[in-house]
């Protein structure tokens, strides 16, 4: 793991022009180093070309050190590298990315974090499911409540719709706008498979105003 030799290649491409407005767009919740996706994805090809991490097993310990620096490019970073190995996870890394949805979380974590690397393990251990999700589902963390509601999200006619609607009905009260938006996300979605039953849910519970636009979108 040379995350020195990643530092290096993110540093010589700093831009603090473009830093501002990133941070801007982020609420200044995080530092930002101004380097915008594409690049970043080009430095970071380059990155996994030197070291061949790629074609190792992935690192937890990398993830956790890029979790660490203070600059959100290099979380973002360690969400792409976790992409390129979303079907080798198991259930010996959940601990990991609950760890991960905890830590410095916004949305342009949290989300990928749910639809891909949560999503991705409870498919292949449903077992998760009821050891964990269900927790954080009625969890006082909002961002484990957001993440329950949207590990889901590309399961499409795998989707188990009980759940999905449980899991909604446990939180159609917050009036926290990321879990009222991660609903009708999720509504959105799953009615591109099942228009009817989404429409049926809508119209007979009660739903934010902005839940109930957002799942609304491809209904007639």
């Amino acid at each position: 793991m040379n995350i020195t030799l990643l530092i290096k290649l993110f540093e010589e491409n700093r831009c603090e022009e473009k830093a501002v407005p990133m941070g801007s767009y982020m609420k200044n919740k995080f530092p930002f180093l101004g380097i915008k996706t594409p690049e970043r994805r080009i430095l970071l090809k380059e990155f996994f070309n030197e070291t061949g991490m790629l074609k190792q097993e992935f690192k937890p310990d990398f993830v956790e050190a890029l979790w660490e620096m203070e600059e959100r490019e290099y979380q973002s970073a360690a969400l792409d590298y976790i992409g390129k190995f979303t079907k080798k996870l198991d259930k010996s890394h959940f601990d990991l990315i609950e760890k991960l949805i905890v830590s410095k979380s916004w949305w342009d974590t949290v989300d990928m974090l749910a639809s891909h690397a949560a999503g991705a393990i409870a498919e292949k251990h449903p077992e998760v499911i009821k050891e964990r999700i269900d927790g954080w589902a009625s969890s006082n963390n909002m961002w484990l409540r957001r993440t329950a509601i949207l590990f889901q999200l590309k399961y499409k006619d795998r989707t188990d719709e009980e759940l999905l609607y449980r899991y909604i009905l446990l939180n159609n009260e917050s009036r926290e706008f990321f879990i009222q938006k991660a609903i009708g996300w999720a509504l959105r979605e799953y009615s591109k498979t099942n228009p009817a039953s989404v429409k049926e849910f809508i119209d007979s519970n009660p739903l934010a105003k902005l839940s109930i636009r957002e799942g609304s979108k491809y209904l007639v």
